[in-house]
């Protein structure tokens, strides 16, 4: 299935979309917000699936013309959002730049934290921040939902409990960010809202994009109009949904509407380019000596778009501008 949200009030309105992404109908009889269809998963999935069904094959009373642009956050306020760092490559990179090291026991278990999860904003929303000195950057990512995820679960059997799979960027401030980290109690001002893609999918609608472990595809990514990345997602990460579910796992149950992210996609081979600013400047300082491309200032662009084995988008897109807070 794909499901997404109209712009209506805090949580949204729950739609059905078709598969070509060219029409869409109400599911407000089933369930009235992603999060409504989330805490009833068994209860409303049924009746969800045949309304998609209904739609691909032209026979959704009620259907309309879908419009990207009235769509909010699939999932607008989450109950959790544990985001890590899974991909090595990413992580080298910056630390490496900075002359640090990966933690030692980084391949034994999952780099975590837990950001803001409520608020996310939609695909196509100006990023408003105080001011553009903060070091603005996108990380480009694909996130799982999750149902009730008991306390405990093992990796192998945590990614049943994925529902659905979001397009993110998880905005990040370069400049608050290290005297944070320093403090060694973690993110908080670095981190401020994310946003999320307009199109949620089901682990089923992706086909073979999705092995039970990771979503491959590739990201493609675009920075004030010039494309700076085209990652594959499926690959160079020791872990993998599961393993971040239940890393978590061990001290806590998960309520429905908990996304989960493996972090900022990256490839080992450089030339595939990046899913964000720091890395394209890490890779700068460890081959030149100095970072020369800038992070974002007010008025710029970013895109972000995941594409399948046909080079169609999977989850829609993401593209916003930043803006001052004060700006009309």
């Amino acid at each position: 299935m794909k499901l997404a949200s109209l712009r209506r009030d805090r949580d949204g309105a729950l739609i059905v979309v078709s598969r070509d992404l060219v029409s869409a109908v109400s599911a407000a009889d089933i369930a009235p917000t992603m999060q409504a269809a989330l805490d009833r998963w068994p209860q409303v999935e049924g009746a969800l699936r045949a309304l998609y069904e209904k739609l691909n094959a032209g026979q959704a009373q009620g259907a309309f013309a879908l419009k990207l642009e009235e769509l909010a956050a699939p999932l607008p306020r989450a109950y959790q959002f544990l985001d890590g760092a899974a991909y090595p490559s990413h992580i080298t990179r910056n630390r490496k730049a900075r002359g640090e090291t990966l933690p030692a026991d980084f391949y034994e278990k999952p780099l975590i934290y837990q950001g803001i999860s409520h608020g996310f904003m939609a695909w196509n929303e100006t990023v408003r921040l105080p001011s553009d000195e903060y070091g603005i950057d996108f990380e480009a990512e694909i996130c799982a939902i999750t149902d009730d995820v008991p306390m405990g679960i093992s990796a192998e059997d945590a990614p049943s409990h994925i529902k659905l799979f979001v397009l993110v960027n998880d905005i990040s401030l370069r400049a608050l960010i290290p005297s944070e980290l320093k403090r060694t109690f973690g993110f908080l001002t670095g981190k401020p809202a994310s946003s999320m893609g307009p199109i949620a999918v089901t682990p089923d609608e992706l086909g073979d994009l999705w092995d039970g472990k990771l979503v491959s595809g590739t990201m493609n990514c675009w920075v004030r109009g010039e494309r700076v990345g085209e990652i594959e997602t499926g690959k160079d990460t020791p872990f993998h949904y599961g393993h971040l579910i239940a890393h978590v796992a061990q001290t806590r149950k998960f309520e429905p509407g908990t996304l989960v992210g493996l972090g900022t996609v990256s490839n080992s081979d450089e030339s595939a380019g990046c899913a964000c600013i720091g890395e394209i400047r890490a890779l700068e300082v460890l081959r030149d000596g100095a970072a020369k491309t800038p992070l974002f200032a007010f008025g710029d662009e970013v895109r972000i778009e995941h594409l399948d084995r046909n080079n169609k988008p999977v989850f829609g897109r993401i593209q916003q501008k930043f803006a001052p807070l004060d700006a009309a």
